[in-house]
């Protein structure tokens, strides 16, 4: 739309002889930038039908608010510091930096294969053997459209939570309840529908303002916190382990400490996308690590942080730190806004995601889902049922919170082990050298099926590729296998991890769609262009 518009600007200013030559070239720049991506979707069976308006700031912008590196590091600090101390969150978090780095270096090689919005199920129907490849995709098409809806609930209920939290810092007498919670994340989904709808053809733009708060409000929390705070020993931050979860080990308590540290609208994408995802992992881990050690070095009082009464260990700190209710209201204030931003980008991503599975014809009801607005080129009966489904699950929690976070856990789990899989099968394929080298100008279909596999533009050097890659899925498969334990031993009911159950549900299910129906209508990303 945006090049359409400049395009008659251009035409416009030719015939009243006004000669505008930087708009003119930026015009075509990004013109040609969008054909060959057109093309590339194209070579991929692909019809181009969204808008390509997210440059590679819009896209860093959101994928930092996705991965919520240094909020989430302070919103799910109890659980690190618990299992690990101080020393096991300093050295779980590089350790986790780490092998997220190499996942998503890796990942960004299979964005820059096949660009689509499909991402991991398409990948791994191109990577897998012919005899399973059609199963396998249909599989994780599901683990990773739920893990997305379950993001959404998950993001509108930590950012209810810390609204939650905020008020009981102002007022102690405040006791927050359930219902309270559930229409705060009816708020939160609906500010994050209105971004992703109302303002769509703003929705670039807006990622980048993101991205800007997103790295000052880290300052505006960090300077004052490690300003004002009274400081810790170096040697307690480096050297002080805890196993509070009662572990017969300290190694098996640092392992689960460690989990809780844990593309068609892209110009460029083949480019962009792996770009984006480095820069992420990078940027990300270097401001997540240095709200880590300055909380540990600020912490004060443990015991009271801990049993902070807003349910989030970090507003006590801060509130000690600075000396000041307000103060610290206001620097909470500050996650408050990151996380509602974060539900914006991460309901976007669960609507293309259900978009593009229902374009293939995954899920039920594929007909309707796979519809865009011709006007607005957005998934709007996507974003419709990723709403539902969030105020749907909302309800579970005035009846139960243990019940609404058992549901959610399915992002970790069915994230991980769709990223397990497509991470593994690039492995082999690269290993026993099944894959092209990269070529701009072929015009066939590629990387459609494992008989047109071909590098895309952004690949690791071999022999690093294969370090990376083999120890990226040795990472996720720890990660995965940890992911499933509670967080104490001898769990209540209140505290047991059912994401075994979860996972388990989604799957049966899935495997049920499948040989009722499902097996009949898909046969794996639907190739629409021959």
């Amino acid at each position: 739309m945006k090049a359409s518009k400049a395009d008659s600007n251009e035409a416009t200013s030719t015939e009243i002889n006004v000669e505008r030559p930087p708009s003119t070239t930026a015009v075509r720049r990004t013109k040609l930038v969008i054909e060959r991506d057109n093309q590339v979707l194209t070579r991929l069976g692909k019809v181009p039908v969204l808008k390509r308006n997210f440059a590679f700031m819009s896209m860093l912008g959101f994928s930092c608010t996705v991965m919520n590196t240094w909020e989430g590091e302070l919103m799910l600090f109890l659980q690190s510091f618990e299992n690990g101390g101080f020393a096991g969150s300093i050295y779980g978090y590089i350790i986790v930096w780490i092998g997220t780095l190499c996942v998503f270096a890796t990942m960004g090689e299979l964005a820059s294969m096949a660009p689509t919005s499909g991402g991991q199920y398409h990948w791994v129907y191109m990577l897998a053997p012919a005899n399973s490849r059609k199963f396998l995709s249909y599989l994780i098409g599901w683990l990773t459209v739920i893990g997305w809806q379950a993001a959404v609930a998950s993001l509108g209920f930590l950012a209810a939570g810390l609204i939650q939290g905020v008020a009981v810092m102002g007022n102690p007498d405040h006791v927050p309840e359930p219902w309270q919670t559930t229409l705060l994340l009816w708020a939160a989904v609906a500010f994050a529908v209105f971004f992703n709808t109302v303002i769509s053809n703003a929705l670039p733009k807006v990622e980048g303002v993101i991205l800007v708060i997103h790295v000052l409000g880290f300052f505006a929390i960090l300077v004052p916190l490690v300003y004002l705070s009274p400081h810790g020993s170096a040697k307690q931050v480096f050297t002080t382990f805890l196993n509070e979860g009662g572990w017969q080990t300290q190694g098996l308590s640092f392992m689960l400490g460690m989990i809780a540290s844990m593309s068609e609208e892209i110009q460029n994408a083949a480019v962009i996308v792996p770009r984006a995802m480095v820069f992420t992992v990078i940027l990300n881990g270097i401001l997540g690590f240095g709200i880590l050690v300055a909380v540990l070095f600020c912490i004060g009082d443990v015991d009271a942080a801990l049993a902070s009464p807003t349910g989030f260990p970090f507003m006590e700190i801060f509130e000690q730190g600075v000396g000041s209710e307000r103060g610290a209201q206001t620097m909470a204030s500050i996650l408050v806004i990151l996380m509602l931003c974060a539900t914006v980008s991460v309901l976007a991503t669960a609507s293309r995601m259900t978009w593009s599975f229902a374009r293939d014809r995954g899920l039920p009801g594929w007909f309707y889902l796979s519809k865009v607005d011709p006007k607005t080129s957005i998934p709007i009966l996507s974003i419709v049922l990723t709403t539902v489904i969030s105020y749907l699950l909302a309800l579970i929690n005035i009846g139960s919170s243990v019940a609404f976070n058992d549901i959610v856990s399915l992002t970790i789990n069915g994230l991980y082990g769709a990223y397990f899989i497509g991470n593994s099968l690039l492995l082999w394929r690269r290993v026993t050298g099944g894959i092209r080298p990269y070529n701009r100008d072929n015009t066939e279909l590629i990387n459609v099926s494992n008989d047109t596999l071909s590098w895309g533009p952004t690949r690791i050097p071999e022999p690093l590729g294969i370090i990376v890659n083999a120890f990226g899925c040795a990472f996720l498969l720890v990660m995965l296998f940890f992911s499933f334990w509670p967080t104490s031993i001898n769990p209540t009911p209140e505290t047991m991890n059912m994401s075994s159950l979860m996972v388990g549900a989604t799957i049966i299910w899935s495997i049920v769609y499948y040989g009722l129906w499902a097996r009949k209508v898909y046969s794996g990303p639907v190739i629409e262009i021959s």
